[in-house]
Order: C-alpha cells, then sequence, then structure tokens
C-alpha cells in the first residue's frame, strides 16, 4: 500500500471510529437529557401513541384514552366529570403538557415507568401493544360530589381527610374547568387554554392546595392546642384572665368580638370557644408569646409544604410578630395563612387523638394487568398535642356545634365537632370576608372524617357572611356522604 492510500486509511479510521465514539455518548451519556429535552416531541408523540392508564377513584376510572387516529397522536385524554375532578387529576394536554397526578404518575400511566419492565418487555415478546398501568386514589365519589354539589356556584374550596389513615377524600376547588377542553392540540384547544388563563376568577388555581387565606377564627384550634400543651391552662372550664375592651399591646386600638351579645370578659376557654371570642384567644396568644404559638402551628404542618404527592403550598405563621400582631395572629388574622388542607390536618389531629398522619392522594399504583406496583404507607406526619389534650379540643368543638356558632353542621346519629371562621380580608378589611368551618364527625363503631370549607364570596351582603350560615351546611353534607348517614 502506498504511502497517500495509507494516510486516507488512517484519516478514514479515525472518522470511523470518532463517529461510533459520539453516538455512544450521545446515545448513552447524553440520552437521558435529549429524552427529556423540551424541544423534543418525540416523548410527546409516543405519550399519545397508545391508550394511557387511567385514574381510579371508588373503582371506577375518571380519565380515558380516546383513539383519534391523527398525523402525530393516535389517542387524546378525557374525563369523566371533568370539573369535580381537576383538583384531583390535573390535566394532561397535547399541547400544554400536564399537571398534579398526570404530571406526577406519568411514567406509570404512560407505561414508561421502570417497574412496568417486565411487563413491557412481556407485552413485546408477545405482540401485545403498550398499556399504561392505573393510579387509584383514596377519593370518596360521593364525598366528592358532595363538596362540589355543596360549593355549587361559590368561589372556594373543600378538603376532606380520614384522620386515622391521612387518606384524602375529598379535594375540591371551585370554580373549576374541564381538562377535556384544551387535552388536544388544535386552535380551539389554544382558545380554551387562553381563555382559561385569562379568567380573573383562576378557575384553574387549585384553591384546596395552592391558595392561602386568612384562616380566622378557625386558628383558634391551634392557640388553644398551645395553650393546653404549654400549662398556660389546664381544663376547657378555667376561666381566662380576659378584660373587657381589650386593648392590644402597646397600642390604643382595642380588639373587637363579633358580636356585642357576647359575654368574653374573664370567660372560660369552653365558652370562648362556642361564642368565637376574639378578646379571649387573642389574650391568650399574647400571654404564651410568639415564639410558643408558631411552635405549635408549625407542629401542625404551618411553614411546611406538604405532598400529597401534588404539593401544597406552604401555609404561614410569622416568625417576627409584635406583640399586637400576635394577638391578631392567635384568632387568624395578621400574617397567619393557611390553605384548607392546612386546616383540614388541624382537625384530623385532634380527632385523631393528637395524632397527624401524612395525607395522601395516591392508594395504589398497577399495571396494565392489575398487578400492583405499589401501595401507600400510612405513616405519621407528627404528634401536635397530647391525647389528653386531644379530648380536650374535642369536647370544645362538640360544644362548638351543640351549643355554639356551628350549630348547622349537627348529624343526628354522629358525634361532630366544629370551629366556624369569618376571615376579613383587603385592605382596611374591605374585602368581603372569607366563611370557614373546620370539623370532625365520627360514628359510633370508630370511622371518622375531618373536614375543612373556605367559601371566599358567598354574598354581597357582609353582614350575611360567616362560617356557620355559609361554609357549616357544605362540611355537614360532606361528613354525611363520608360516612355514608
Amino acid at each position: 500500500m502506498n504511502k497517500p492510500i495509507r494516510r486516507v486509511s488512517i484519516f478514514c479510521l479515525v472518522l470511523i471510529l470518532a463517529l461510533m465514539v459520539r453516538t455512544n455518548w450521545v446515545q448513552g451519556v447524553q440520552g437521558e437529557a435529549w429524552a427529556n429535552n423540551k424541544n423534543n416531541k418525540r416523548q410527546v408523540y409516543d405519550r399519545y401513541a397508545h391508550p394511557r392508564g387511567n385514574i381510579i377513584v371508588g373503582g371506577q376510572p375518571v380519565t380515558q384514552s380516546d383513539f383519534v387516529n391523527g398525523l402525530r397522536y393516535k389517542y387524546k385524554r378525557s374525563w369523566v366529570d371533568g370539573p369535580m375532578y381537576a383538583p384531583v387529576t390535573g390535566y394532561s394536554s397535547q399541547s400544554f403538557g400536564s399537571s398534579q397526578l398526570e404530571q406526577l404518575e406519568d411514567g406509570i400511566l404512560s407505561g414508561s415507568d421502570d417497574r412496568l419492565f417486565f411487563r413491557n418487555t412481556l407485552d413485546m415478546l408477545t405482540g401485545e401493544p403498550k398499556k399504561g398501568g392505573d393510579v387509584v386514589t383514596t377519593i370518596n365519589a360521593k364525598a366528592q360530589k358532595a363538596a362540589w354539589d355543596g360549593l355549587g356556584n361559590k368561589k372556594g374550596a373543600a378538603v376532606a381527610i380520614d384522620p386515622r389513615t391521612g387518606a384524602i377524600l375529598a379535594l375540591v376547588s371551585t370554580p373549576s374547568y374541564d381538562p377535556g377542553t384544551f387535552a388536544g392540540g388544535d386552535s380551539t384547544d389554544s382558545k380554551a387554554w387562553t381563555d382559561l388563563n385569562a379568567d380573573p376568577n383562576k378557575p384553574m388555581l387549585n384553591r384546596a392546595l395552592r391558595e392561602t387565606y386568612p384562616p380566622g377564627s378557625t386558628f383558634k384550634l391551634v392557640t388553644a392546642t398551645a395553650a393546653f400543651e404549654n400549662g398556660l391552662y389546664q381544663n376547657i372550664d378555667d376561666a381566662t384572665s380576659t378584660p373587657e375592651p381589650y386593648i392590644l399591646p402597646n397600642t390604643t386600638t382595642q380588639l373587637k368580638n363579633e358580636s356585642p351579645n357576647e359575654r368574653c370578659e374573664n370567660a372560660t376557654l369552653k365558652s370562648g370557644m362556642d361564642q368565637s371570642c376574639n378578646t379571649v384567644y387573642g389574650k391568650i396568644g399574647v400571654d404564651l408569646g410568639k415564639d410558643k404559638l408558631r411552635a405549635q402551628a408549625e407542629k401542625f404542618g404551618f411553614n411546611s409544604a406538604v405532598d400529597t404527592p401534588v404539593r401544597s403550598e406552604k401555609s404561614v405563621y410569622p416568625s417576627n410578630s409584635s406583640p399586637d400582631g400576635t394577638a391578631m395572629d392567635a384568632i387568624g388574622q395578621h400574617d397567619t395563612r393557611a390553605t384548607p388542607l392546612q386546616m383540614a390536618m388541624v382537625a384530623a389531629a385532634i380527632a385523631n387523638n393528637g395524632s397527624l398522619m401524612q395525607p395522601y392522594l395516591v392508594d395504589q399504583e398497577r399495571s396494565a394487568s392489575l398487578t400492583t406496583v405499589s401501595k401507600h404507607t400510612e405513616k405519621q406526619f407528627s404528634q401536635p398535642m397530647s391525647p389528653a389534650t386531644s379530648a380536650k379540643l374535642q369536647e370544645m368543638m362538640v360544644s362548638v356545634v351543640e351549643n355554639g356558632t356551628g350549630k348547622n353542621a349537627r348529624i343526628p346519629g354522629l358525634t361532630v365537632g366544629g370551629k366556624t371562621g369569618t376571615a376579613q380580608h383587603g385592605e382596611d378589611n374591605a374585602g368581603l370576608p372569607f366563611a370557614w368551618f373546620t370539623s370532625w364527625a365520627k360514628t359510633s363503631d370508630g370511622q371518622s372524617v375531618a373536614v375543612a370549607v373556605v367559601v371566599e364570596d358567598g354574598s354581597n351582603n357582609r353582614d350575611g357572611i360567616s362560617g356557620g350560615r355559609l361554609a357549616a351546611p357544605i362540611a355537614k353534607a360532606v361528613m354525611q356522604a363520608a360516612l355514608g348517614k
């Protein structure tokens, strides 16, 4: 072989080796990065090249995969009762991606999860088409429907939890949206997406998990817990040292109660809860101090994100309030803010003898052949209070329903405890108050449910808004549905 040919041969060999190295580098080292690149549409096409698995509620699918046989997409996602279940499922769109369970459980639903490797390999060898697996939720269909119907055309949210396990039984946000209106990729879907995102009522906001509100008087449950846990008071019938009027510390501002008929001067903790006395619990907050109150709130989950697995917004208890601010924080105003999930967690801990279980939405994942891939294991989130304190809070909440502001939540045959709340907000409290009700119910055989409901603006008449009138009946319907009553 002459010298020029040898040089050309060596050069070609180097090119071939470089090509092999580059190919292996791209496929082996950079493969996952390229596959997940936002500009790579192959994964999106593949996601809709075969039927996705379903999200299951009460044994029935609330999702479907419709065969459309398009040029790039063979299937399109659709939903059963889409607006009612959207806060649970999220959306899966060919043009706009996915959210919530549709996103977090995409590996199972699309069939691409590594845990489905054996099943996918078997299907490939036998010539079976690829199929996604199912995600079985904890949602109780009757409780979800009761919350949805109860909120109706109101703006707000409702959350129900099984206190014993942490299973989320209902998760509703209104107004809502139909994920099916933008599941495809044509101009109609684009318009629906644009209109939903431009809507000032924010129908795509998951108010149950992702919106925080001043919790108003429902936060008095946290303040009462701190009072018992820190030894400030021993019993629910202990008289408090509450003056009338009560002037906020270092100010000339009088903290007022909602009604002039309330007898809050030196009221007991139980009477103060029945009447929802701002002065009683505002002063307790000052007596405890901001640090003890914050520590108690954080035991319930404040200042922490909660993964259900859909991540909630952090509920907030402030760390640097002045004494007058702490008085307002203690009654759920000032800088205190909570999600409906958070206030359902407060009620659940009280109902479960002081133990707060980790809230969760997914009971199990399974393959297309119905083989269980994973099963949720219940675990404790925290221990916000002792069983003795829990018993005291339960007695106080039952009294609120039987004798106080929560009478609209009474359910014959069930033990019901609750706490109303009417939270002021806006500049100079000019906005319509938020109506809250936080509650739990128990059957004689030990079944239980905890519920939190918030209604943002249920009436144009400011005086007509209260947790007892607006939110309590919704919570009652959810508790009845969840417990079969």
